[in-house]
């Protein structure tokens, strides 16, 4: 029997839509069900080789007290329509808007950013995905 190979980043896609609509489907929060998630999306283009592993070591631990967890980081790319970044994407995802705004402004992440800010450039944001359908 042949297999059909599925692309890194289709798979990658697929997994983040299966993620961005379990809310949909009754999947239970820690916090609010009916607040919408939030999703903290970077994308990171490294200008001074290896200088993004301290914070890369560093960062996931300062998640935990957010409750965010990482859905991308880095990992192949795929370009469906325009271009591609040039850059590594990273997708986190937390309970609400507030705890993904708490996390970026925690001092735990405030003494990180530096690292990665002299390491490349960056386009950061934080997005809200769709409200919980409670029923």
């Amino acid at each position: 029997m042949r297999s059909l190979a599925i692309p890194v980043g289709m798979r990658t896609l697929g997994a983040l839509a299966i993620l961005l609509a379990a809310p949909l489907h009754g999947q239970t929060r820690t916090e609010k069900p009916d607040l919408p998630r939030a999703y903290y999306i970077a994308e990171f283009e490294p200008t001074v080789p290896g200088a993004i592993k301290p914070y890369s070591e560093r960062v996931e631990s300062t998640l935990k007290p957010f409750g965010g967890r990482f859905i991308a980081r880095g990992g192949a790319l795929e370009a469906l329509e325009g271009s591609a970044p040039k850059s590594v994407v990273v997708i986190i995802e937390f309970d609400s808007l507030e705890r993904a705004q708490a996390w970026y402004r925690s001092p735990a992440y405030e003494a990180l950013k530096p690292i990665r800010q002299r390491a490349g450039n960056s386009r950061v944001y934080i997005t809200e995905g769709v409200p919980a359908v409670n029923g």
